[in-house]
């Protein structure tokens, strides 16, 4: 599982799907074949969440990665595209997004 720190220098990927309840859990087992069978093993991988809504309607998914350079060697394989196929079967729509870690709260 990833760690949320600021002074964290890798490249954060928030990746978020839309789909109906119907689809939701064979899309989540699609991510999670994905993670297993192919991205942990991919240079750079340091860690994913996969989170499902009540509703499964959305699922959202935290990544992080050594260097930018990094994920998008991991998204240019010819296996990652062809997952990227099945998986936008399944949905309606999907969104990688970079982010760099700007603010972190902990408990008191």
């Amino acid at each position: 599982m990833p760690a949320i720190r600021r002074d964290f220098t890798g490249q954060t990927v928030i990746t978020t799907f839309e789909m109906t309840p119907g689809t939701a859990q064979d899309l989540m087992d699609e991510l999670k074949d994905a993670y297993d069978a192919f991205i942990r093993h991919q240079p750079g991988f340091l860690g994913a969440g996969l989170h499902m809504n009540d509703a499964q309607t959305r699922i959202a998914n935290y990544s992080q990665w050594r260097r930018r350079e990094d994920f998008q060697a991991m998204l240019r394989t010819e296996e990652m595209r062809e997952r990227n196929r099945r998986i936008a079967a399944l949905c309606s729509r999907f969104e990688p997004v970079m982010y760099e870690v700007s603010a972190v709260a902990e408990p008191a």
